[in-house]
């Protein structure tokens, strides 16, 4: 094996990134960057009700209709839908609509002003039926616009007895709380690109987080065989989940244009087109029942979470389950239930964004616990350290927790860093006297590395590796580098592994045809699960080389290459693959929804201190301390910059992301009316991590991507509470809900 000197070579340092030098040189290739021979444009006539029958379609005079592909549900050869969970989301609307900008016409013309005017010349006769727009009314079921009663999907999480709890608890508290819809916002609106010969079949390049969707979602609407559909993933711009499922609907519409026109098609969306259409965070509403103890200790928990799935069920049954499991948070209670529903209304389909469901329901437990503190006259940090589940001690869905935790440690260090106890005291002392007030708050919180429960079972994700006669090791996987790093993780994983230089690690850029299913960019998945398979099939490597006698015990990066050239030469190809198997004593009971939800988790706690205004009602995060264990960081600079990305995102969905709907439709699609943070509107960023390193990821690391957007929302509103003495109980907190609330106070 390597030598020893080699150790930690690559983990735990800031390693520039991959594929930084391209990018900053302009060589990187986006999708809108890519031109073909004969291109043409394509866009996307949608619906501009909320719901209603399709009377017809008629194209106006004054355009030269001829000289265009117009495509509509009736010239699909295969399956009618997006391709995902439960295939109700039609590509394109035939006879009903079921939510405004739904794709009803596909247009294409070599002129992108013209292609403009085409769009704006076509009418749809539309007849408008009653509309969903409410949890609420979707639960009422008066009008019913999905299946047989409007839900989606619903989960059921029980452990010990709740209704006997209450009898022997000091104090039951509720609360309810409300969280709204938010947009993905990622620097590279939806784009695609699509060719289609009868001969070589489909290939789609396009900005994407999980190429085998598009693939399967492809295959089902032309009805095509696996080897006549190609997807590429080009340089990705952001995704944040935003680019997980909705690729699979703008790749079906180029992939359609081109089959009818015979030449290649992009659609690449405006900002305006990609807000008002594509998927966003679902809003959500949850209801808490605490029961607890005179000293603070937790009894029972019932919790009701229900998210607004919009008009197609998308991803929404497994962002409910993320919700669903960590509504309960890292506390130990003997007695919980959860209560959930994933809930159909006449909005665009909400998706997957960074949290997934988690965000939502942690929101509401956190600032659930800063109430159920309030009233038992404790600190809140005091009430948490009271609760926080051990080693050896069960989270709400019965999952032994086997790791090493220490949650009072990381939030000591918390509040040690933000100087909390003193400037809690300070603030209390001084706010009488300021218009502008102060206030500190802080959350506590879990996030789950990885697919839920058996979904990693199921994915059986797989990863190649194969080496070049220049001694080069190339690594295949369908995980995606869209701005957060993949790229130059995984080479420090591969180069770690092998003890030879990074320069030596190639990624292969993601392409159906080349690379392995190694599942989807998502769920805090790539580091922890795809990059101990990267390490294991790199390994794999290694171990032909040694075990040939061409390959020293101890050898240099010179070694390892002369190594692979005589491999080659002498028997072929070099090349090994990994296959995920779960780790020892993990078991998930799907239909009991019990039992090891995640591999592992990360832990953290965040601390927010804030100004508020009370005559202009202006919100500010002052400084905000994030402190974690991730298991081992790969990457500090990376990680850091995960941990900085997420809580702006945190800050963005607790003070200023609004989107305003009106009659099913989003009216404020832009930059300069959806209001997000901008670096003015940030404080300083402060994190640090903990390192515990995990048994069975690479390195020792766990999932991070995820993580940081689950705190911030609920440390921010403790922290208005704690400054203003208003009860805020949904976010945005925008300067008119601020001052409704403080009204409220005062009436």
């Amino acid at each position: 094996m390597q030598s020893d000197s080699m150790a930690d070579r690559f983990i735990g340092k800031s390693i520039p990134r991959k594929e930084g030098r391209a990018k900053v040189t302009g060589r990187a290739l986006y999708v809108d960057d890519m031109v073909m021979p004969g291109m043409l444009y394509g866009a996307t006539v949608r619906s501009p009700v909320a719901r209603g029958r399709i009377r017809g379609i008629r194209y106006a005079q004054g355009i030269p209709w001829d000289e265009f592909t117009i495509v509509t549900a009736q010239d699909i050869p295969g399956k009618n839908c997006v391709a995902l969970m439960l295939n109700d989301q039609p590509c394109l609307a035939d006879q009903v609509v079921n939510h405004a900008e739904e794709p009803v016409v596909l247009l294409a013309h070599p002129d992108r002003y013209l292609l403009e005017e085409a769009r704006r010349a076509v009418e749809l006769d539309i007849e408008p039926l009653p509309a969903v727009f409410t949890i609420d009314e979707s639960l009422a079921r008066q009008q019913v616009v999905w299946g047989e009663d409007n839900i989606f999907k619903s989960f059921l999480v029980e452990s010990g007895d709740v209704e006997s709890a209450w009898g022997h608890a000091h104090l039951i508290v509720e609360g309810e709380y409300e969280t709204g819809a938010q947009e993905q916002l990622y620097i590279e609106p939806q784009g695609m690109i699509a060719t289609f010969t009868a001969e070589q079949g489909l290939t789609v390049w396009g900005s994407m987080q999980c190429p085998y969707y598009v693939h399967r979602a492809l295959m089902t609407l032309l009805d095509l065989p696996v080897n006549q559909v190609r997807v590429i993933q080009t340089e990705t711009g952001g995704g944040f989940g935003g680019k997980e499922e909705y690729p699979s609907m703008i790749a079906g519409h180029a992939a359609l244009l081109a089959r009818k026109s015979g030449k290649p098609v992009k659609i690449v969306y405006d900002r305006m087109e990609d807000m008002a259409a594509t998927t966003k965070r679902h809003p959500s509403r949850t209801r808490h029942r605490t029961a607890v103890t005179r000293e603070g200790k937790l009894l029972a928990m019932d919790i009701e979470f229900v998210v607004d799935g919009g008009a197609y069920a998308t991803l929404s049954p497994v962002v409910l389950s993320r919700g669903t499991i960590h509504a309960a948070g890292p506390y130990f209670c003997p007695n919980v239930r959860i209560r959930s529903q994933a809930v159909a209304t006449n909005f665009p389909p909400h998706g997957a964004f960074r949290g997934f469901g988690a965000p939502q329901s942690i929101f509401a437990l956190e600032r659930q616990m800063d109430q159920v503190a309030k009233v038992l006259g404790l600190a809140p940090e005091e009430l948490r350290r009271r609760n926080f589940v051990k080693q050896g001690e069960t989270l709400a869905v019965g999952q032994v927790v086997r790791e090493k935790v220490d949650m009072a440690g990381l939030m000591e260090r918390a509040l040690e860093l933000s100087d909390y106890y003193a400037k809690r005291k300070r603030f209390a002392e001084e706010n009488p006297r300021r218009e502008v007030k102060k206030g500190i708050g802080l959350a506590s919180f879990l996030h789950g590395a990885g697919f839920t429960g058996s979904g990693e079972r199921y994915l059986a994700s797989l990863v190649g590796a194969e080496a070049t006669p220049e001694g080069r090791v190339r690594v295949l996987a369908a995980s995606t580098e869209m701005g957060q790093g993949t790229m130059t993780v995984f080479s420090q994983i591969a180069a770690e592994a092998l003890g030879v230089d990074y320069d030596m690690i190639e990624i292969v850029q993601p392409d159906t045809a080349v690379v392995p299913n190694s599942g989807p960019t998502v769920a805090s998945r790539t580091c922890m699960v795809v990059g101990k398979l990267v390490e294991s099939a790199v390994l794999g490597i290694r171990q032909q080389l040694l075990s040939s006698g061409l390959l020293p015990e101890r050898y240099t990066s010179e070694q390892f290459r002369q190594a692979c050239r005589q491999f080659i030469e002498n028997h072929g190809a070099l090349k090994s693959s990994s296959e995920y198997s779960a780790p020892p004593g993990v078991y998930w009971d799907d239909d009991k929804y019990r039992g090891d939800a995640y591999g592992a988790y990360a832990w953290a706690v965040y601390v927010a201190e804030v100004s508020v205004d009370l005559t202009t009602y202006e919100i500010r995060v002052d400084d905000f301390v994030a402190v974690q264990e991730v298991g081992r960081v790969i990457n500090p600079v990376l990680a850091t910059g995960q941990i900085e990305g997420g809580v702006a995102q945190g800050i963005g969905f607790a003070l200023y992301e609004n989107v305003v709907w009106q009659e099913g439709q989003m009216v404020n699609s832009q930059m300069t009316n959806y209001i997000m943070p901008t670096s003015a509107d940030l404080p300083p960023i402060r994190v640090f991590f903990e390192e515990v390193p995990y048994a069975h990821g690479p390195g020792g690391a766990k999932g991070i991507g995820e993580l940081p957007i689950d705190g911030p929302a609920p440390a921010i509103v403790n922290a208005i509470e704690n400054a203003g003495g208003v009860n805020v109980n949904r976010i945005p907190v925008t300067p008119e809900v601020l001052m409704e609330a403080l009204e409220g106070v005062h009436a």
